[in-house]
């Protein structure tokens, strides 16, 4: 039959990676009209190959070639740590960051999307447009809690993820690092104890050494998330003040908490009446499906500090973030306005256009799309160059791999020469606060794929190799 022979063409162009795994086929009239068939054969050519597992269809998305299960083992979960922990030795940060201006280096350092990632013209449609509608009110300040229809375009996304916010509740900040260290320093004083995932993303380690906590790490499954089992221990044996989590496509991991465990997570903390800032910055970045609920959505006691913020989606540079106070809105907006005055005028509004025109979620599915594609080729080529035995997170939204390396080295160890040669990357070491995962190491896949990219990938694979038979 016609659709059979279409079907086996497809199959043919997504083998020889003209289609690679995650990006969507040609729609079903395009296609049509590029094979001179009509559009039932397509249709039925799909559902062939979506039968044979080799493409998924997407709600108003389309047919997208699917991901084939890695063959290697995702990363062992750690133990956790025997008591709380002074964070210190976060300065290293600054260098990874410094490296991604380097535009002769390849960042695989830092977790910042390349602008082909981002919509750029939609970006520059809505500043055009603010700056032509509302050029006085952009020379000036907006004071703290920010931009009224800002707010009211972040409670109504929420709302669709069924958090009950009103905009009077958002507070707008300049990322959501600033929102997360606004929470803490509502929930904590210096010296108090922390929980968080081990490993965690840095940015929030250096939050807790800046506020002066202590850190109490909790072992995290890189496929199903913290372990409530010892979340529940430590806040039995210890004077716990907050939770820190990134509850959707964690960093490093990439892990995504179900719903259930979310729910059972916030059920523990509420026993114990312990707040929880929630990080939920890769929350709309998923490789497919509905995008995941927060946890503040089954908050009922006033315990979750939502952080969120537009850098890993719409723009780095925008800087506007925002955060849902858990308890006493108006003390955050204060400890904003002390901290930087105001957020960017033109970027709030800015941003508060794009979202109003309808296209932001069409446009998240495009970006999550194009990780998810961005993510398998990484994978594919890490399996191929690393040593074997090498462990690689299975992600499932976001765009960071987590890499746990078969012997016993310190990644940290190989940043110099891994600069020298012109490729940056995130040692373990930089995950923990007590110094754990030393052999491990986290990629940024958010960069354009092109041979510079694969011949830092080599450089990397040789790097690590070489320090693996010393």
């Amino acid at each position: 039959m016609l659709y059979r022979t279409l079907a086996s063409r497809l199959q043919r162009l997504i083998d020889e990676q003209v289609y690679p795994a995650g990006t969507a086929l040609p729609g079903v009239r395009r296609l049509s009209q590029q094979h001179s068939v009509s559009v039932s054969t397509v249709v039925n050519a799909l559902q062939e190959l979506e039968r044979l597992g080799l493409l998924e269809a997407r709600p108003r998305s389309g047919f997208f070639v699917k991901t084939p299960p890695s063959s290697t083992k995702p990363p062992r979960t750690r133990t956790a740590s025997r008591s709380p922990k002074a964070v210190t030795g976060q300065e290293r940060v600054l260098q990874l960051i410094q490296a991604a201006n380097n535009k002769q280096m390849v960042n695989l350092g830092a977790a910042i999307p390349d602008p082909s990632f981002m919509p750029a013209a939609a970006i520059e449609k809505a500043f055009r447009h603010v700056w032509r509608e509302q050029r006085r009110r952009c020379i000036g300040y907006e004071f703290p809690p920010g931009a009224p229809e800002l707010r009211t375009q972040i409670a109504r996304n929420l709302a669709s993820l069924h958090c009950d916010v009103s905009p009077d509740q958002v507070l707008i900040t300049n990322s959501c690092q600033e929102s997360i260290a606004i929470a803490l320093k509502q929930v904590t004083k210096p010296g108090d104890i922390v929980l968080l995932e081990s490993p965690t993303y840095y940015g929030l380690l250096q939050v807790v050494e800046a506020l002066g906590l202590k850190a109490l790490e909790i072992p995290t499954d890189p496929e199903e998330g913290i372990s409530l089992g010892a979340l529940e221990l430590a806040l039995e044996r210890w004077p716990v003040a907050a939770c820190i989590l990134v509850t959707n496509f964690s960093n490093p991991l990439g892990v995504c908490l179900s719903d259930e465990r979310k729910q059972a997570l916030l059920k523990i903390l509420a026993q114990h009446k312990v707040p929880l800032v929630e990080d939920d910055i890769y929350g709309d970045l998923p490789f497919n499906g509905p995008r995941p609920r927060p946890m503040k959505s089954w908050d009922t006691h006033g315990l979750v500090y939502y952080c969120s913020s537009s850098s890993k989606t719409l723009a780095a540079g925008l800087r506007v973030g925002w955060m849902v106070a858990g308890q006493n809105p108006g003390r955050a907006e204060y400890l904003q306005f002390i901290n930087t005055v105001c957020v960017n005028t033109p970027a709030q509004l800015a941003l508060a256009h794009l979202l109003k025109q309808g296209r932001y979620d069409r446009l998240m599915r495009q970006a999550g799309s194009e990780h998810a594609s961005s993510v398998a080729r990484f994978t594919d080529k890490v399996a191929q160059l690393f040593p074997e035995g090498t462990r690689i997170s299975r992600p499932t939204g976001g765009f960071v791999l987590w890499l746990e390396l078969p012997f016993k080295i310190d990644t940290s160890e190989l940043i110099e020469p891994a600069l020298d040669a012109g490729v940056s990357f995130a040692p373990g070491k930089l995950f923990s606060a007590t110094g754990k995962f030393s052999s491990c190491l986290r990629l940024n896949c958010a960069v354009r794929w092109d041979a510079s990219v694969e011949r830092a990938l080599m450089t990397l694979a040789k790097l690590v190799t070489f320090a693996g038979k010393e």
